[in-house]
């Protein structure tokens, strides 16, 4: 058994983090001593672990107590792939988004490379906000 810093540190999860998602309900809460510390075992710190690379590959909370439910199904690959493409399918729109946005930021800021004049990207976003607050665009 082993204690919430020992857990952190072979999770990667930090103690601040690991607490949380007690609260959450993603892990369970582990037992405790005598003394009243948390101890975890190898199962618990290994749980830690998945929810670290759930979290590092984007994934909600909601799905991965979905995920983690799934892990003890004797067939979960068709349920984990749905859940899976659904989450791709959430990143490829943001990666769309950020696209849109990079060109918008490209736009913005191109006539700033040739420009000795008072910066045109300040110009345009005070344009911007001055054309929301009267109602223009």
């Amino acid at each position: 058994m082993r204690s919430i810093g020992q857990a952190a540190t072979g999770s990667g999860v930090s103690v601040e983090t690991i607490r949380y998602y007690e609260r959450e309900g993603v892990v369970p809460r582990p037992p405790r001593s005598a003394s009243g510390r948390r101890l975890y075992d190898a199962d618990a710190i290994a749980r830690l672990r998945f929810v670290r690379r759930c979290r590092d590959l984007g994934f909600p909370l909601a799905d991965i107590r979905i995920l983690l439910t799934l892990s003890g199904e004797a067939d979960p690959c068709a349920s984990v792939r749905e859940l899976g493409e659904g989450h791709l399918d959430t990143v490829r729109a943001k990666i769309a988004d950020l696209k849109r946005l990079e060109g918008a930021l490209e736009r913005l800021l191109e006539p700033c490379a040739t420009s000795d004049r008072r910066c045109p990207a300040l110009q345009t976003l005070f344009a911007s906000e001055q054309g929301r607050a009267t109602g223009r665009r």
